[in-house]
């Protein structure tokens, strides 16, 4: 008799590996994309009570990942209103173990007051500062020392030069098989100027950064079913899994 558990789980696989060539389902995919960012779609949901911008589809991606491999911590760039730090917390809150750790060079005071009420706080750490200083970088070693297992995830200033510094800083925290997940890498496939004044676009964004350290660093690999899993995301080979 087959496994009835089994079976689904590669009918899954073989319908997401086969969605890489579907292309009417990449062209719906992609102009979703294209519409949804100009709109800034991600700024419309909250977790918790806390404004999150995020698409849906990478926080079911992010929760299909921490409940996999239960970080005992997850460092994030970028805190903005902290909503992904409040999501990150409560689905370690669940697990029974871990904590998150969020920098950002400019934590404003009601965003912070916000994030330090909330119930999923007692699991959050953050600090103010650059993300590229050496004093931070410091800091952050520090608190990952002795941690076994480590996610972390990109999401603050997306121009390349940034991100590339910020991948060759926090990848060896990293530990083998979990992710290190660079966001908005989809500014590089979306029109020039899409949303005007940002520093970041075509040619200089998240995705380019990635290109660029993947050329000097094979302890790393993009994880294309995740791409064929999610279809509409801001992190388009994004996901980077620690392959040794």
């Amino acid at each position: 008799m087959s496994n009835p558990i089994l079976q689904f789980l590669e009918e899954r696989i073989k319908r997401i590996r086969h969605n890489g060539g579907n292309k009417p389902l990449q062209t719906a995919a992609n102009d979703f994309n294209v519409a949804s960012n100009t709109a800034m779609y991600s700024y419309n949901f909250s977790w918790m009570g806390r404004p999150i911008i995020q698409y849906p589809q990478d926080m079911i991606a992010m929760q299909e990942l921490i409940w996999e491999i239960r970080p005992d911590l997850i460092i994030e760039t970028g805190i903005a209103h902290g909503g992904s730090l409040i999501f990150y917390a409560s689905l370690l809150e669940l697990i029974g173990q871990g904590e998150v750790l969020g920098i950002d060079i400019d934590i404003r005071d009601h965003n912070r007051k916000e994030i330090e009420k909330h119930p999923m706080f007692k699991r959050i750490q953050m600090i103010e500062g650059s993300s590229l200083s050496d004093e931070i970088a410091g800091q952050v070693r520090a608190i990952a020392a002795g941690k076994k297992k480590i996610m972390v995830c990109l999401d603050s200033n997306h121009t390349h030069e940034h991100v590339l510094q910020e991948l060759e800083l926090y990848a060896p925290l990293v530990s083998p098989g979990s992710y290190i997940v660079v966001f908005d890498t989809i500014v590089e496939d979306l029109p020039e100027n899409y949303l005007p004044g940002r520093a970041w676009a075509r040619g200089n964004n998240p995705k380019t950064a990635v290109w660029e350290f993947l050329k000097r660093n094979d302890c790393f690999e993009i994880d294309s079913d995740i791409d064929h899993k999610l279809l509409i995301s801001v992190a388009p080979q994004g996901y980077l899994k620690r392959v040794r």
